[in-house]
């Protein structure tokens, strides 16, 4: 009796189809949210919709499971954005430590950067999960109608739209990830000599800096604008840095970072932009809640 349950339990086709697109599905909600945790939340929520569904009615059980996930992460979304409105200083991305080989997964490195993540969310909830189904699954314009309760054309036009706002802001070209570890390699070596100079020469003219500390731990409430500035910024916080402060290379979101940790302790995760070899952004999230899955790899996939 029981070896049978256990038959039906291993072969069941709900559970079957839902583990087989669960890393797609992680990615999916991941990219429209910008936060691990919230996706994680809308798995669950996809997987108890998906119980009730009959699989054997379901003639393309990845779409129907891609379509509640969107569903599901719009909710979600709307309900951030009013959040994000109330959040001390800048808010980022959650970064999770991804595999070194998705860098050379050039389209996904690029898709869920911290920098093309911080374009995203300059979009309205509807056109960023109408770009992401689009520009990054490349899912098609009635599966994304049906997702987000829109006509084909509408969605079309959603979708031109959305494409024009992220390609004027995006950065200007695909950097390799050797481009961007030597630029790294530089940028810690100077922050661990405290050379501003180094940091200087690294630095470009018109480089941001956001760090997000989420109200817990103290970072720059405005973003910080200006080779100078920023090198000024990051030589006097390191300065006053109480312990010992180490700077090791990491991969998140698919791309080199750096964690900076105080006595061994994890202080935070330093993503960056690059551009022409100068680094153009740097994104410091020291939240404690924003650094649970920079531990353990995370798999992303676009299929």
């Amino acid at each position: 009796m029981n070896d049978d349950h256990d038959d039906r339990a291993t072969t069941d086709p709900a559970t079957e189809a839902f583990v087989a697109h669960r890393n797609l599905l992680f990615t999916v909600a991941y990219e429209m949210l910008g936060s691990a945790a919230d996706a994680e939340d809308v798995l669950q929520e996809t997987w108890l919709r998906w119980v009730e569904v009959d699989p054997d009615q379901v003639r393309d059980r990845r779409a129907y499971l891609v379509r509640i996930t969107t569903r599901q992460s719009l909710n979600r979304l709307r309900a951030l954005s009013r959040l994000k409105e109330a959040y001390v200083g800048p808010w980022l991305p959650e970064p999770v430590l991804t595999a070194p080989d998705v860098a050379e997964d050039v389209e996904l490195a690029e898709s869920v950067s911290m920098a093309l993540m911080l374009v995203l969310e300059t979009l309205s909830p509807t056109e960023r999960a109408v770009f992401v189904l689009r520009e990054v699954f490349d899912v098609g314009y009635d599966e994304i109608a049906a997702a987000v309760d829109k006509s084909p054309a509408a969605v079309r036009q959603i979708a031109h739209r959305a494409r024009r706002h992220v390609d004027a802001r995006r950065p200007r070209a695909t950097v390799s990830a050797s481009e961007t570890r030597a630029a790294l390699e530089s940028f810690r070596h100077a922050l661990e000599t405290g050379d501003l100079q180094g940091l200087l020469d690294v630095l470009a003219p018109e480089v941001v800096l956001m760090s997000d500390g989420g109200g817990v731990k103290q970072a720059a409430r405005r973003p910080v604008i200006g080779a100078d500035k920023v090198a000024r910024f990051i030589v006097g916080g390191s300065g006053k840095a109480t312990g010992v402060l180490t700077v090791d290379p990491t991969v998140v979101n698919g791309n080199p970072a750096l964690a900076l940790r105080l006595d061994d302790e994890l202080d935070g995760i330093l993503a960056l932009r690059v551009e022409d070899a100068r680094i153009t952004g740097l994104y410091y999230v020291r939240n404690p809640a924003k650094l649970t899955r920079v531990d353990s790899e995370t798999t992303l996939t676009l299929r």
